[in-house]
């Protein structure tokens, strides 16, 4: 079989995930990326030995054949990227979130349906070991009746970090840090636990010099009774410090927890499992917050592209964390609680 062929738009910061990713897989490989800063790009395809790369993703689009092309531009840009993507009839990956707004989603979300392509959204924490094990023991109903669950990002984004980039922590491109740093522990909750019926929540702007929030929490309240809060904060001294998730069950107490949901903090079951004997095993230290998820998601990727599996994360999953997002920040904004769905 060919390799698949994937380009690449936006080699900043999360981009080497992905260059590094696609490395580990033998049926697919890089052969164009491009960033409008042209030196970016040029010492992207230099290290990662891309062939071609460019400065305008249309040029890209119209001089190579493309496969799917991966997004990792800031979060604002995505849908119409995304959607530009799409009407060349190349499938679409966007790095989180899809958009900063449901309206935004909802707009990509229909531009691959209209032109009959793949969109995958990336969530590469659902992959993480850790995360594995614990989706497995909720499928397997090891707690019985789970009653709350609770996620901390406790990290450090410094100035200098907002100041490397305009766009950082702007409310149209990128969000705060609910949306941006927080959004893969909202979507593990509700991979966790599923739909959302309401959000109460507070957020503050308490040190960075940013349009959107430092600081915030959340209580979300789950259709199927549980109860969820989230507390977040880009402000820990004097570095990333937790991002956690615990689950608390009639039957089981769980926490994953590390400085990226990489550590198995707690694992107490009323009754034993085989699957109790993984647990060291899948403890890991990621070289980073973003861990090894990105491996098996552009696994999943190949697989779906070529007939062998569903997409682990689509466009409509993907737009569940949005929504979630965009009801902190109303809830926040207008002092009230919200229910889901959202309308706009």
């Amino acid at each position: 079989m060919e390799k698949l062929r994937l380009g690449l738009i936006g080699c900043g910061r999360i981009s080497k995930n992905h260059f590094e990713s696609v490395k580990q897989i033998g049926d697919a490989e890089f052969v164009a990326c491009c960033d409008i800063i042209p030196s970016r790009a040029k010492e992207a395809s230099e290290l990662y030995s891309i062939p071609n790369y460019y400065k305008d993703y249309h040029e890209m689009m119209k001089n190579e054949k493309l496969d799917a092309v991966s997004i990792c531009t800031p979060s604002g840009t995505h849908p119409l990227i995304g959607a530009d993507i799409a009407s060349y009839k190349v499938h679409v990956i966007t790095e989180k979130p899809m958009a900063i707004s449901i309206a935004d989603a909802d707009k990509l979300i229909r531009a691959c349906d209209k032109y009959g392509v793949n969109l995958f959204v990336v969530k590469q924490n659902r992959l993480n070991t850790t995360m594995q094990l614990l989706k497995r023991a909720i499928d397997k109903n090891r707690f019985g009746k789970i009653f709350l669950v609770q996620s901390n990002v406790f990290w450090q984004r410094p100035q200098s970090y907002y100041d490397s980039a305009k766009w950082r922590g702007t409310w149209e491109f990128d969000g705060g840090a609910f949306m941006n740093q927080a959004s893969h522990y909202v979507d593990a909750m509700y991979w966790l636990i599923g739909n959302v019926e309401s959000v109460m929540a507070e957020t503050a702007t308490l040190e960075r010099n940013i349009e959107a929030e430092d600081t915030g929490v959340a209580i979300l309240k789950f259709r199927s009774g549980v109860v969820g809060t989230i507390n977040v904060t880009m402000l820990t001294y004097p570095k990333n410090f937790e991002g956690s998730i615990t689950i608390l069950g009639e039957k089981g107490t769980v926490k994953i927890g590390g400085v990226a949901i990489n550590h198995v903090e707690k694992w107490d079951f009323a009754e034993y499992d085989d699957d109790d004997r993984l647990i060291t095993d899948s403890n890991y230290q990621p070289p980073n917050i973003y861990g090894f998820g990105h491996i098996p998601y552009y696994q999943n990727v190949v697989d779906v592209l070529t007939g062998k599996a569903d997409p682990k994360t689509d466009g409509r999953d993907g737009r569940k964390s949005v929504e979630i997002i965009q009801a902190i920040y109303k809830s926040s904004r207008d002092k009230i609680k919200v229910s889901l769905p959202l309308t706009y």
